[in-house]
């Protein structure tokens, strides 16, 4: 048992590190592209196409959930060792996201038209742009949401090199959409909409083209069964409420900040976004290679190897973001600068405040993946949903009282604490999570660990000289602060060698993991 623990552990540690790699790539390119492209547009058409983006993005609430319900059929299915089912499984998948396509089209254009239309902030002269802006973001909309279940596929064999390469592919085609907007032949906004459209499409194709190939049940049959359907849409039905509350606390706070404060906030709003999702990327990818082995685990009944993985999954994925998320806290003026030239008001703060907002939802991570694997959800997403529908209220009655914009993230890093003590006790209930000595092993740790390694930089960084040294200084004392609080502090002994061990493994068996 040990010995095969210790294999699932190499596992993880091989596909993190060929994600990382696609991260640092897409990283790079990503800010480069945001830089180019908020150049290209301006700050009124950026927050344009971020806002009617979020509009689109609004209606992941109907497609959201039956997403979840398909990676976690998918996953659940490959842990039990169901060979025969998961054809079925992947066919009846196919089928619900193409009805849930039409449904989406149906309710999405004439909602988002009469949105743009009637309330949103935006100059009348760039409706039009808008307009379309909406008809190419849904469009995209639609391809991403019919190649679920090649993506669920893709993670349940957690065949990351191929995630990570076609993922770098995709970073490569934006950055040459960004330069293509520079001579645009058209409306730079219209131009820029459609050529991401297009991306999407190329993309899912190779997505789609790669599971062909290499998973035997990627073969689409016209098959309808009324159980495993009823099943899903079962799962489905109360995830919904959970994926609802995601949605509008994220694009609903984006929605706000436009009603209340215009286009150019939200341009900042974006950039911050923008920003928090390329540092997020660095636990987004730890847990996509963690989250087929809690579900395996989950469904072939090896719950010590669950609770395990649970509890260093979430203090890892706080301590990955924090050794990140320390340097940009304190240099975040500076690097905008470096990125922007131009730093749009209010995106410092923003840009804080979504990586404290990360660093809360990173030990919620492992939490969520485990409550799903059991598909039992009822309860659990009546108590966390209905605690996270709260955020969009609460946010605006803070701006109608006069509040600055970011009280919409400050309001989600509030009900995200509320929500993981929750889900603490639900676990507890459900699986037999030991509470306590999760609260002592990982929530307590992590704030000790991070009340350590801030120590030393909020002593020191205010007197570094500014210009580029000091910011070299400072990133350089952020990054051996936290580097030495979660070595010495967060982690035991035996921890820092199972680290050291599968890292060095996965460097030996890149070569023969990457032609698997």
């Amino acid at each position: 048992m040990e010995k095969d623990n210790s294999l699932k552990s190499s596992r993880i540690a091989r596909n993190t590190l060929m994600l990382y790699v696609r991260m640092f790539v897409l990283m790079l390119v990503g800010l480069y592209t945001s830089r180019v492209v908020l150049h290209a547009l301006g700050e009124n058409d950026f927050g344009i196409y971020n806002v009617v983006g979020g509009v689109v993005a609004m209606f992941t609430i109907i497609s959201g959930a039956l997403n979840s319900a398909v990676s976690r059929f998918i996953t659940f299915e490959m842990g039990k060792g169901s060979a025969g089912q998961l054809n079925k499984v992947y066919s009846t998948a196919v089928t619900i996201q193409l009805i849930l396509a039409l449904i989406v089209v149906a309710l999405a254009e004439p909602t988002g038209l009469w949105f743009i239309e009637n309330k949103m902030t935006i100059d009348p002269a760039r409706i039009p742009a808008a307009k379309w802006v909406l008809h190419f973001s849904l469009l995209a909309f639609v391809i991403n949401l019919m190649s679920v279940p090649q993506m669920a596929s893709i993670t349940a064999h957690e065949k990351m090199s191929a995630y990570a390469y076609i993922g770098i592919m995709d970073g490569l085609l934006r950055l040459g959409v960004a330069f293509l907007i520079l001579r645009s032949p058209i409306d730079r906004l219209i131009y820029y909409a459609a050529l991401m459209a297009a991306v999407v499409l190329i993309v899912r194709m190779a997505y789609g083209l790669y599971c062909r190939l290499h998973f035997p049940e990627c073969r689409y049959r016209p098959v309808f069964d009324r159980p495993l359907m009823k099943e899903m849409f079962s799962f489905a039905g109360w995830n919904f409420i959970g994926v609802t509350s995601g949605v509008l606390r994220d694009h609903g706070g984006n929605i706000l900040v436009n009603l209340f404060s215009g286009p150019a906030v939200n341009a900042a709003r974006g950039v911050a976004v923008q920003l928090n999702g390329a540092v997020q990327g660095f636990v987004t990818n730890f847990m996509t290679a963690v989250n087929p082995q809690i579900t395996k685990s989950y469904a072939s009944g090896d719950m010590d190897y669950l609770f395990l993985l649970l509890r260093r999954s979430s203090r890892m994925s706080f301590y990955l973001l924090f050794m990140i998320a320390l340097p940009v806290i304190f240099n975040t003026e500076y690097l905008m600068q470096i990125w922007l030239k131009e730093v749009p008001e209010h995106s410092v703060l923003f840009v804080q405040l979504f990586l404290v907002f990360a660093l809360s939802e990173s030990l919620s991570n492992p939490l969520i993946t485990a409550m799903l694997a059991t598909g039992k959800i009822r309860n659990y997403q009546l108590a966390v949903g209905g605690l996270q529908l709260l955020n969009v209220p609460v946010s605006y009655v803070c701006l109608k009282m006069g509040a600055a914009p970011e009280v919409t993230v400050v309001v989600a890093i509030i009900i995200s604490q509320v929500c993981f003590f929750v889900r603490l006790v639900m676990l507890r209930k459900m699986i037999g999570l030991d509470m306590r000595r999760y609260v002592r092993e990982v929530y307590l740790n992590v704030l000790i660990t991070a009340a350590v390694a801030l120590m030393v930089p909020m002593l020191t960084c205010p007197c570094m000289p500014e210009g580029f040294w000091g910011f070299c200084l400072s990133v350089a004392v952020c990054v051996a602060s936290a580097s030495f609080a979660v070595a010495f502090v967060g982690c035991r002994k035996d921890e820092r060698n199972d680290f050291l061990l599968h890292f060095k493994i996965s460097f030996i068996d890149i070569p023969q993991s990457c032609s698997e």
